[in-house]
């Protein structure tokens, strides 16, 4: 058996001669600085990872591989938290993001554990905010002009239409889906399609479902469980006893039960403050 082909190293650090890096910054082989981008002394940025022009990254901010960051994005900016005294936190982004023009993350309060983090494989669409404490999961896309508030979580595979808004402390369950313009003022359950000011289940999320390699009969339980909570509004006690006596109680079923029982035990409709609480 033959020897099987080498990789191809990376080239060195490209950066622009008109790019600002501060001493300090830790550029990886294969990444590139573009035209009057700004990169700070305490950013680490992987390899791969094209900083297209006019990039802005500050404060402690580390960057995973083969990410591509557009045009006039800010990623790292104090939070916009008034409380906030001027710790060292910090924000982290996995691997092969797409981060579009105009997207500002910021780095996290002193209220969680200092760390605002997207996951890999996010695309997020043109002017999006996400605030300090976030945490996005992966595979996750965020359409233009959303807004999410500080301490917002959002689950793998979840997707966000155009200029939603998220209130701070609401979560978003993973493969759920926010119609545009939505006001989530609430925590959003997985698998759901939700809609509206403020924003509720309306259907299963069946597209992604199907998309994301779901069998019909995990698919079908998931909408009977539905049906079953926000149509006919039996309660998850009785919810529960009859999904299960059709054999439908599968783990993605009792997901979203688990998912709505911390939603209840927690305040406004959110299960984050419960934590804080704690």
């Amino acid at each position: 058996m033959s020897d099987p082909t080498p990789l191809t190293p990376l080239a060195p650090p490209a950066v622009h001669p008109t790019a600002i890096v501060a001493a300090g910054a830790c550029l990886s082989p294969g990444v590139v600085v573009g035209p009057h981008c700004v990169v700070s002394s305490k950013a680490t940025i992987g390899p791969g990872t094209i900083l297209e022009n006019h990039v802005t990254v500050m404060g402690n901010v580390r960057i995973g591989a083969h990410n591509r960051i557009f045009p006039n994005a800010v990623l790292g900016a104090d939070p916009q938290d008034v409380s906030y005294r001027g710790s060292d936190t910090r924000v982290e982004i996995g691997d092969d993001n797409v981060i579009r023009e105009g997207v500002t993350i910021n780095r996290a309060s002193e209220k969680e554990d200092g760390v605002t983090v997207v996951g890999s494989r996010n695309f997020l669409m043109a002017c999006c905010h996400v605030a300090h404490d976030c945490r996005i999961g992966d595979g996750v896309i965020i359409a233009n002009g959303t807004l999410l508030g500080g301490h917002v979580r959002i689950h793998s595979h979840a997707s966000l239409s155009g200029g939603v808004a998220v209130h701070h402390w609401a979560t978003i369950g993973g493969y759920a889906f926010v119609a545009g313009l939505s006001r989530v003022l609430h925590d959003v359950p997985p698998y759901m399609l939700c809609d509206g000011a403020p924003a509720r289940p309306r259907c299963v999320n069946v597209v992604a479902l199907r998309r994301g390699g779901f069998a019909p009969g995990t698919v079908e339980a998931v909408t009977e469980a539905h049906r079953l909570l926000y149509r006919a509004r039996v309660g998850q006690a009785q919810a529960r006893e009859i999904l299960r006596s059709q054999s439908m109680l599968l783990p993605e079923v009792e997901a979203v039960l688990q998912f709505l029982s911390n939603q209840q035990e927690g305040r406004h409709g959110r299960a984050l403050p419960r934590r804080r609480a704690a």
